[in-house]
């Protein structure tokens, strides 16, 4: 495969030729002609000559993060947000190595994202020169594609194709790595207007033919316990109006995982909510007990299945997915369908009108589902303190359920997830594939670029928090009315559940205060950092609670600021996520108190 190209120039390409100009420009107008309105961009001696040229842009705004990693956190909160592909852009060696995490995340969880660095003079590209890394090789086991442009003519091309690759398909991060001297190389651009015909890439847009389909129908209606399983792939086909429809026709049970948050409103009474390692107990026990699970526009990830020998053993597995290699890469299906999910769901339903075929009779399924759910709801008990379940519960009610949620990782996302309640895709927001902290405020910062009509707000941790919390700033200066609701138990708290879960509760550096003194809702003294000062700082607002009394005043004053806003809620480092599946267990084994 060729550094720059995956395809051969066309002679009679349609297109557009540009005025000469350099290859800054090239890029900036090739951007703009792919209609990007945001650019997340942190400048360096590689990559002066882009930001230049990003200066004279009319039509894309450039947003400067502190650290290159908050930048494509940004960019990926701003893709999640939207469906439409996310660009940051950083300079070459420690620049461009600071993005490779977030391409690594969208990799991971299949979101659109295009990661432009600049790359040193082509005459040091292998010579150990200053801030050079090989970016192209380092990031190929993590990308759709890698693209090293040696030749600058190729520019309009790279970047058409780029976006192209990036959001068609299965969605994924495409880096294009530009050296100084082809953004410096001043030539007569032609834009083509369409991508041609890329070697080694075919998207043919598969189809589930009627015949699998019916099939499928068939094997619905003798089904005893039945469950459809979705997740992301419907969010990334904007799918869901098509899935409830399907779900509607058959009765099906819905269950789906944690990228598939808002696919299917919980509140409906096919719903079985997420299932997975924290997620529902009716959800992961249908699955589990299930003698015929059609999967759509997920895959089965470890998080998901727990002990795979003993996942879903009596199921006779479908599996949707555009990505023939998703297909039997952890667990058997015995009818693999590659296909457009949109179009399987939206076919399925016209078949089953067109045949004016029944629902099948899962009236005993669905009630013992119903039990599930009745009997074991997400729950918590009050105590003496607030508690993190509680203070993610007041914010839905007092958001009344209509903010974009982005999260960090460890305890604090885990309730996000069972606490808020998501009934529209593209509402939660998560690091879930690569589970990377820090993720949670920059990508609160991209996805209010993308949704100012919307409040955003980041739920936390205080661990995963400090680790991009430089990115207050961007909000600041910027003027991003991100927010940030911070549970801060002064631990690693995932970490510290599995401590007293499965290690006698011997601490492995998991406390992040003074160990001689840690803070806590009862010890307000011990607290560190001190996040009201570090805001202040900033100059972000915020505000510290500690009383239950407070709660809801805290939450609203939050929501009425229309600035970057920090609320601060003292919980305890003792609760833990349940439930929980353990490691090397089944669903069926899961800890439930």
């Amino acid at each position: 495969m060729s550094t720059q190209s995956i395809t051969s120039p066309q002679s009679d390409e349609a297109g557009e030729h540009g005025p000469a100009m350099n290859g800054a420009d090239v890029l900036v107008s090739a951007l703009e002609r792919e209609g990007v309105e945001a650019i997340f961009a942190y400048p360096g001696g590689a990559s002066m000559e882009l930001h230049q040229s990003l200066t004279r842009s009319d039509k894309i705004r450039t947003i400067l993060p502190r650290q290159e990693q908050g930048g494509g956190f940004m960019a990926h909160g701003y893709a999640r947000a939207t469906g439409k592909a996310g660009v940051c852009m950083a300079t070459s060696g420690p620049g461009a190595t600071n993005l490779v995490t977030c391409i690594a995340d969208a990799f991971m969880d299949s979101i659109p994202l295009v990661a432009i660095t600049g790359q040193v003079y082509q005459q040091f590209i292998g010579k150990a020169a200053f801030q050079e890394t090989d970016f192209f090789g380092m990031t190929l086991p993590i990308v759709k594609h890698s693209y090293l442009v040696l030749t600058a003519e190729d520019l309009p091309r790279i970047v058409k194709e780029a976006f192209y690759l990036a959001t068609s398909g299965r969605p994924g991060p495409v880096v294009i790595d530009i050296p100084k001297d082809v953004q410096q190389k001043v030539f007569e651009p032609f834009f083509p207007a369409e991508v041609g015909n890329l070697e080694g890439y075919k998207l043919d847009s598969p189809k589930a033919t009627d015949e699998e389909l019916v099939e499928v129908l068939n094997l619905i209606s003798k089904a005893k316990k039945p469950v459809l399983y979705t997740g992301g792939g419907i969010i990334s086909a904007d799918a869901h109006k098509e899935l409830k429809e399907f779900a509607e026709l058959t009765g099906l049970p819905v269950t789906h995982t944690l990228m598939g948050l808002g696919v299917f409103d919980p509140d409906h009474p096919q719903s079985c909510y997420w299932y997975g390692m924290h997620g529902t107990v009716a959800g992961n026990w249908a699955v589990c007990e299930s003698d015929l699970l059609i999967c759509a526009g997920a895959r089965f990830d470890d998080r998901i299945t727990g002990k795979v020998d003993k996942y879903a053993q009596e199921a006779y597995v479908i599996h949707f997915d555009l990505d023939k290699s998703e297909h039997n890469k952890n667990v058997h299906a015995h009818f693999p369908i590659r296909s457009d999910i949109k179009y399987a769901l939206k076919r399925m339903s016209e078949l089953i009108k067109e045949r004016k075929l029944g629902k099948p009779d899962l009236k005993s399924w669905m009630d013992t589902i119903t039990g599930w759910k009745e009997k074991y709801p997400f729950k918590y008990e009050k105590g003496k303190h607030i508690s993190s379940q509680e203070a993610v519960e007041a914010l839905y009610e007092v958001s009344k359920g209509e903010a974009i949620i982005t999260t960090g990782v460890g305890q604090h996302q885990m309730w996000a997830a069972q606490y808020y309640r998501y009934k529209e895709p593209r509402t939660y927001i998560s690091s879930l594939g690569l589970g990377t902290m820090g993720f949670g405020y920059p990508a609160a910062v991209g996805a209010k670029v993308a949704r100012p009509d919307k409040e955003v707000i980041d739920i936390d941790g205080d661990g995963s928090f400090l680790m991009n919390v430089q990115e207050l700033a961007t909000a600041k200066i910027e003027k991003i009315n991100a927010k940030c609701l911070l549970l801060n138990n002064q631990h690693l708290g995932m970490v510290v559940q599995w401590e007293d879960r499965f290690y006698e509760s011997v601490r492995g550096h998991t406390i992040l205060c003074d160990p001689e003194n840690i803070g806590g809702p009862e010890n307000e003294d011990g607290i560190y950092p001190d996040y009201i000062k570090m805001c202040e700082g900033f100059g972000v607002k915020a505000r510290r609670i500690i009383k239950r009394e407070d709660l809801h005043d805290g939450i609203q004053e939050m929501l009425d600021a229309d600035e970057p806003f920090l609320l601060e809620v003292i919980v305890p480092h003792t609760e833990h996520v349940l439930p929980m599946i353990p490691q090397g267990k089944s669903a069926k084994e899961m800890l439930i108190d």
